[in-house]
């Protein structure tokens, strides 16, 4: 019986595009399966992704990346482990390590992931965190597979919550601020298409700049001039506690995600 280095159990968005990300990185198709239960979705994966193995249930690996919806991770676990895999990267929301260590067993790594949606793209930010049975080589297994997609980085597990609240919600925390600018473009006199042309290119623009590395607050400072225009829209900002609410969503999201992981 064939047995594959990696199963990506779930085929959705993020599940395909790990796939996708680790097929760019070099990994052989011949390595990868991909688990997913709708048969529409199934012939979907299987013309994205020429030469990986398609099942409808989990097959024999060494490893997985458990992808489904967060109530069927625990048991999609538990079916990698019996398939033979020893090594569990969960990006399921809200199921804690212990959860997914009890459905493994003590005798598997397990390590636990929150990406975000730019991950589709090759840009997601990820952060993960492992259980006790998992070593630093399964921390850097589990690093590399994030890393085909996008930002790594370590935390420990009480604050993935934390993680959720702010890149992981993130992603639509930025898409609000663009549907309001395109907005208030058209409201200044611009027609809807320029303006949403000229939004889209300021966030990519603005989104080079600060991964060039310099300090967001000086990047701010260079555009504001004293006096100036963007001081005048910049007060405005302030005024209506702009920098609060961004504070506060980040707080609320991470409170939800808090209450969401708790076992009902």
């Amino acid at each position: 019986m064939t047995s594959y280095r990696l199963a990506v159990v779930g085929g959705g968005n993020m599940g395909a595009a790990l796939v996708g990300g680790l097929l760019a990185g070099g990994w052989p198709a011949a390595d990868l399966a991909v688990v997913e239960v709708a048969a529409a979705r199934r012939d979907v994966l299987g013309t994205m992704f020429p030469g990986v193995m398609v099942a409808e249930s989990v097959p024999d690996s060494e490893a997985a990346v458990i992808a489904v919806k967060p109530h069927d991770a625990p048991a999609a676990a538990t079916a990698a482990v019996n398939g033979g895999a020893r090594r569990i990267l969960s990006i399921a929301a809200g199921v804690s390590i212990d959860a997914l260590q009890l459905a493994c067993g003590e005798d598997v790594a397990v390590v636990r992931s929150i990406p975000n949606t730019p991950a589709l793209l090759g840009q997601g930010a990820a952060a993960m965190c492992g259980g006790s049975f998992a070593g630093d080589d399964d921390l850097e297994w589990a690093e590399a597979i994030l890393g085909c997609v996008g930002t790594v980085v370590r935390v420990p597990e009480n604050l993935l919550d934390a993680v959720t609240g702010l890149t992981g919600s993130g992603p639509a925390y930025l898409f609000l601020v663009a549907e309001a600018l395109i907005d208030a473009g058209v409201l200044a006199g611009l027609t809807r298409p320029v303006s949403d042309a000229l939004v889209r290119q300021l966030f990519v623009g603005s989104a080079a700049m600060l991964a060039g590395g310099s300090d967001p607050s000086s990047l701010r400072a260079m555009v504001t001039s004293p006096a100036g225009t963007t001081a005048a829209g910049v007060r405005v900002l302030e005024e209506h506690a702009t920098r609060s609410a961004f504070l506060e969503a980040v707080l609320a999201a991470t409170a939800r995600s808090q209450e969401l992981g708790k076992p009902h």
